[in-house]
């Protein structure tokens, strides 16, 4: 649905030059929510706006739905931006406009008339719960309903594309949920593709089914998330489960077991004492509901150093466990 192949964007010149993007390459499949994460000055906010040309790159392609926008002139180009919505931090809201007549403008633009912008406002203000606060101003809403209101604005002209770009960072905790339960909804009910932009693990984890891993500009790790989390070393499923730093115990060794799927409810730890007789102590733990599969880490303390639990580490993994040993532990 997106393709965005080796696209590289700089800012400035000489001395004063920035890399934001430097050959960045990934794929969001049609109907998924995708999440892009990453520190601030990683090249987040530039990457998706390269998706719209808001941003044009400096080299490589951007292609949604079968196009190639880089390849489009400017009238071509408007056009094909309709398909694509987005949601901005900081809502960018018209005052002086009601909530209708905000969502009413993505319409206006497009030269929809006026009985169909009316008509179309009222059907998305009730998909965002906001039927009742047609008639009101920005000013008389809160933080959450003012981002509904980005969102019903996004979605007016039917896109096939949502784009979100640090939607809830402003918002407080209990705000954020609401908004990303119903960016779950709109993407079930409207089949939307979503590309979302955030440097918070939770909304990744609360919400999206892949995700990228974004340094200084570059594409670090991505993939869908119940892969990400069987994968040795990823720092995506590190961040995902964070289970804070290993207590220097010398003569033990410390093992990180993931779980997935079915092994998520089965009494791995109790077999594990039981079958090598040993002592296991419980470091950390972390349970997620990720991409709609129960999925956790935990952290074990095991007596004795790597080789000669190498039996009981064997075992794990002969069950379908990823099982690593946590660095500096093992004697």
């Amino acid at each position: 649905m997106i393709s965005i192949s080796s696209v590289s964007k700089t800012f400035g010149s000489g001395a004063r030059r920035t890399v934001a993007l430097d050959n960045v390459s990934l794929t969001v499949q049609r109907g998924e929510i995708y999440g892009v994460v990453g520190q601030s000055g990683a090249g987040k906010s530039t990457l998706i706006r390269t998706v719209n040309l808001l941003e044009r790159p400096d080299s490589g392609s951007v292609t949604v739905d079968g196009l190639d926008l880089t390849s489009l002139g400017n009238q071509q180009l408007r056009v094909a931006r309709q398909g694509i919505g987005m949601v901005f931090q900081h809502f960018n809201l018209l005052s002086s406009r009601s909530v209708a007549g905000n969502v009413e403008l993505a319409l206006e633009v497009t030269g929809v008339e006026a009985r169909e912008r009316r008509r179309r406002a009222a059907e998305i203000l009730d998909l965002v719960g906001l039927t009742a606060k047609a008639g009101s101003y920005p000013s008389q809403l809160s933080g959450g309903q003012k981002q509904r209101v980005g969102i019903a604005r996004a979605l007016a002209a039917r896109p096939s594309v949502l784009l979100s770009d640090e939607a809830t960072s402003a918002l407080d905790p209990e705000t954020t949920r609401s908004i990303l339960e119903l960016l779950r909804t709109i993407n079930s009910e409207l089949g939307l593709t979503v590309l979302l932009i955030t440097h918070e693990m939770d909304v990744v984890k609360t919400v999206c089914d892949s995700a990228a891993l974004l340094e200084a500009g570059r594409l670090v790790e991505h993939g869908k998330l119940v892969d990400l989390i069987s994968t040795p070393g990823s720092r995506l499923a590190r961040d995902l489960f964070p289970l804070g730093a290993v207590p220097p115990r010398p003569g033990t060794t410390v093992i990180d077991i993931t779980f997935s799927g079915g092994n998520a409810d089965r009494p791995v730890i109790a077999q594990l004492a039981r079958d090598h007789n040993t002592d296991v102590s419980i470091l950390g733990a972390a349970i997620e509901t990720i991409a709609g599969n129960q999925a956790g880490r935990t952290r074990l303390e095991l007596p004795g150093d790597a080789a000669a639990n190498a039996a009981a580490i064997t075992d794990l993994r002969s069950q379908g466990l990823l099982v690593e040993i946590v660095e500096g532990n093992a004697a």
